[in-house]
């Protein structure tokens, strides 16, 4: 599977004021620049500036342990979703507050609200969890019957680790032993199977082997 890329336009807001910018998306890392400095990450409140410009975004931005905090990020990203049969393409709008940094190392707060956008619909999620997984699984239940969002998170061939993972990416893809982990139901039965996977995607990809998951699949159920 060819790795998906594609490009977010974004809003970044501090009490340094506000800018557009630009997130791009390999796949596996997230990168934006802003006030001329670029950040990387795996993660949207994971991004820390490239090693030779962490004394300037010192400068110029919050950071807790070398990832910005402190700030606001809006952005969307495109989704696939299905309402009676019938799919169509969708926008996901994601805002996604980071609080102050703590002298215990976390943040004073972290707050992800998600908004699906559908020709059909428009819905919003609670921003209660803080995760991607919750809150998208949130808007495609809000979708009612025949209605799903197509992507990674409602796969059949999607997991998580025992171990915990983080506000975004970190989904295990199984599609290449979909008989075996089918078979999966609990935690020693991801565990079997885990260093078969195929790689890690995010929530929001769809490939061409997508399959719409049935509850209770799986270690996540």
């Amino acid at each position: 599977m060819s790795a998906m890329s594609a490009t977010y336009r974004a809003t970044f807001e501090d009490a340094r004021g506000q800018e557009v910018a630009e997130i791009h998306n390999d796949g596996t890392e997230l990168s934006i620049s802003l006030r001329g400095v670029d950040f990387v990450g795996g993660d949207f409140d994971g991004l820390s500036p490239v090693s030779d410009q962490l004394e300037r975004a010192r400068s110029l931005f919050t950071l807790q342990h070398d990832a910005v905090c402190a700030c606001k990020i809006d952005w969307s990203m495109p989704l696939e979703v299905e309402n009676a049969n019938q799919r169509s393409s969708a926008s996901l709008w994601a805002s996604l507050v980071l609080g102050d940094p703590l002298p215990n190392g976390g943040l004073s707060h972290e707050t992800l609200i998600l908004e699906l956008r559908t020709p059909f619909a428009t819905m919003r999620s609670s921003g209660k969890s803080g995760w991607f997984e919750d809150e998208l699984l949130e808007l495609s239940a809000k979708l009612g019957d025949g209605g799903r969002i197509r992507s990674c998170i409602t796969c059949a061939y999607s997991d998580y680790s025992p171990y915990g993972h983080g506000l975004f990416g970190n989904l295990a893809c199984f599609r290449d032993i979909k008989t075996e982990y089918a078979q999966v139901k609990s935690k020693a039965g991801i565990f079997e199977v885990w260093n078969r996977m195929t790689e890690y995607v995010q929530e929001t990809y769809l490939c061409e082997q997508f399959a719409q998951r049935v509850p209770g699949t799986g270690y996540r159920g």
